[in-house]
């Protein structure tokens, strides 16, 4: 998904300045949390209502693109 950048926000203000859907209170960390604890994209969806579906892809594409860095290792 290109553009998840469009739906992930980080505002110094909000929710400590990290990560969050468009804007809103809530933050990339729960959605991959839930989607971590076994929730279904349909359970997120009905706890959440102000969440789109394209939400949820935008913050696994966030969460794969701030994984992709060189680990080093002191060896």
């Amino acid at each position: 998904m290109s553009d998840y950048k469009e739906r992930i926000t980080t505002e110094p203000g909000k929710c400590g300045g990290r990560p969050c859907i468009r804007g809103m209170r809530i933050r990339v960390k729960d959605v991959l949390g839930m989607l971590a604890a076994g929730m279904s994209k349909e359970e997120i969806l009905d706890d959440f209502p102000d969440l789109e579906p394209e939400d949820i892809q935008a913050s696994l594409a966030y969460a794969t693109e701030s994984m992709d860095h060189p680990v080093l290792t002191g060896g």
